[in-house]
């Protein structure tokens, strides 16, 4: 009789967003308060169980734009082969919001994308330039 008792939703994964993180769709959103290159970005993210944001919805891009105000890293890069964008998670990059005449590849080094400011469009940047970013962390 004792196992009856047992509340079932101590099984349920928690479904909400640490302290400081906001909840958009099934991921927690973190906007850094400090900058930084796009890999230390990234291993900012991965330490605290996310990474950057993977932007997989216009509904997404609208979320993110709506609280990015500075340059902010993102989780696209075509690091492994030029001109073949990745997502951190592996996905091929299909949505796209490249301003106009992007990615460019300026000076044959930019294989990291932040969002722009105001943030309604992305561009291709060196890696190692220093701009905020955002971490996700799949619910």
């Amino acid at each position: 009789m004792l196992i009856c008792n047992i509340s079932y939703s101590m099984f349920l994964p928690d479904k909400t967003c640490p302290a400081g993180w906001s909840m958009f769709s099934h991921s927690c959103y973190l906007l850094s308060g400090r900058s930084g290159s796009w890999h230390s970005a990234r291993k900012n993210c991965i330490d605290q169980g996310a990474d950057l944001v993977v932007i997989d919805s216009p509904e997404e891009q609208n979320f993110i734009a709506s609280f990015t105000e500075e340059r902010t890293w993102i989780g696209l890069n075509d690091i492994e082969q030029e001109g073949t964008w990745k997502w951190v998670d592996g996905t091929p990059l299909t949505l796209q919001y490249w301003a106009s005449g992007q990615p460019d590849n300026h000076h044959l080094r930019e294989d990291c994308a932040h969002i722009r400011d105001p943030g309604t469009s992305w561009n291709d940047e060196r890696c190692d330039d220093s701009y905020q970013w955002v971490c996700e962390k799949v619910l």
